[in-house]
């Protein structure tokens, strides 16, 4: 064990993809010899402990990614989506805050961290008042750190689209306006200043870790200071090996994988739907259902296909030939590291802008959630599976992010800081 040994502790949001990524960073602390831990949701500890992280438990009470409330309405608009499910969100971020006032310094006086890595919406100022550094994890789009000429997170328009940015921020002001009073109310208590007017992201004045790879990065027009914001080219953690059993039909055919998400995979319906469609192609494919597999009979389920309801994802992704998922930032980084072709069927958070971007820079292709027909299906896997310059790209997209090993990169910076060799910004 090293002579310096440090305690960096992690606090993801209550869903798997932040929890996932942090696991990547966390690994790699580990093989330098530190002590990382998890200050986790109740919801996640035992995928924790099963990493074999050390973990101390923090309900917050934020909205969990479990597929229950708020309902995802099929076939909303973005503009929609903000009066439900993003707007429960906000708020769920800000309660959150809120109680980890009460929580957060007692489970901080038992982990007694070097380094604290956040992975929030919003920062929480009993992690700024506990006095160690703290790190912004950004396990989003890298669109929530807002620019001008960047489109509005959560957005999904195109870079261009100036029209689209204008019409969303209004909507997203004035539907989030309630929230950011509460935000500005609770700021004020714990004796923080207000955020900037709209915004909803706070910086670390130490170091902002964002998870978006470079040939996929918008064009700012304030470009990010890199002794505050560095890119870490995806982080994906190592998992146990896994086989994908055998199907009894299509042997030799192209493999494609579903993974649409805890939310995704609570629409049955949609999943169902995807299995039938599936199952009239010439592929195989294993589709992850979740906590959903009761839900299917057998005779539902057709030659070609299988259905799980967890995979090792990194084991699983180099076996695979395409996938299909939500949008969900940790398996859209995932697919690009291993240079996976994905149809995305987005809904809600950053999925959309994804969605977009993926097509935009030519490395996806993007299909409406509800809003398609077999035909459809299968003219977008083909060509996913079959255009030699999307393969070229993913190629070459996928080499850049693996040579810049993003786990280790980050576990080199947070090494630095807690030995305090990463000063804060003035």
């Amino acid at each position: 064990m090293r002579d310096d040994r440090k305690t960096i502790a992690f606090l993801p949001e209550p869903a798997s993809g932040p929890a996932l990524t942090a696991v990547g960073i966390a690994q790699g602390l580990r093989e330098q010899g530190h002590r990382p831990v998890f200050l986790a949701d109740p919801a996640s500890e035992a995928l924790l402990r099963d990493y074999g992280f050390e973990t101390f438990a923090l309900d917050l009470g934020a909205l969990r990614d479990d597929g229950r409330a708020p309902a995802v309405v099929p076939g909303a608009t973005p503009e929609e989506e903000i009066e439900g499910y993003v707007r429960a969100r906000w708020e769920a971020s800000v309660a959150a805050a809120e109680r980890a006032e009460a929580l957060l310094p007692e489970v901080l006086q038992k982990a007694q961290p070097d380094v604290i890595c956040l992975d929030q919406p919003i920062a929480f100022p009993a992690v700024k008042r506990f006095g160690a550094p703290w790190v912004r994890l950004v396990s989003r789009a890298e669109t929530i750190v807002e620019d001008s000429g960047l489109p509005p997170h959560l957005s999904g328009c195109g870079e261009a689209d100036t029209a689209c940015f204008a019409a969303f921020r209004e909507r997203f002001a004035a539907v989030a306006a309630p929230v950011r009073a509460r935000l500005d109310a609770f700021l004020a208590a714990c004796g923080e200043p207000s955020w900037p007017p709209g915004s909803l992201f706070e910086a670390s004045p130490w170091l902002n870790l964002l998870n978006y790879p470079e040939a996929l990065r918008w064009a700012r027009r304030e470009p990010l200071d890199p002794a505050r914001f560095q890119y870490l080219e995806g982080c994906v953690r190592e998992d146990p090996d896994y086989e994908v059993p055998p199907v009894i039909l299509n042997r030799d055919k192209p493999l494609l994988y579903v993974a649409l998400g805890a939310y995704g995979t609570a629409d049955v319906a949609l999943v169902k739907r995807l299995i039938a469609a599936l199952g009239r192609l010439p592929y195989r494919a294993l589709v992850a259902v979740g906590d959903k597999a009761a839900h299917y009979e057998e005779a539902e389920i057709p030659p070609n296909v299988l259905i799980e309801s967890w995979v090792p994802q990194p084991s699983l992704l180099p076996q695979v030939d395409a996938v299909i998922h939500h949008g969900g930032n940790a398996t859209f980084t995932e697919c690009l590291f291993f240079g996976k072709p994905a149809l995305i069927l987005p809904y809600a958070w950053d999925g959309r802008d994804n969605a977009t971007r993926a097509e935009e820079t030519g490395h996806g292709l993007a299909l409406h959630r509800y809003a398609w027909s077999d035909a459809d299906l299968a003219e977008k896997l083909e060509t996913l599976l079959r255009d030699p310059e999307l393969r070229a790209r993913l190629d070459a997209t996928a080499a850049a992010m693996q040579a810049a090993d993003g786990r280790r990169k980050a576990a080199g910076l947070l090494d630095r800081l807690a030995r305090g060799e990463w000063p804060a910004a003035a």
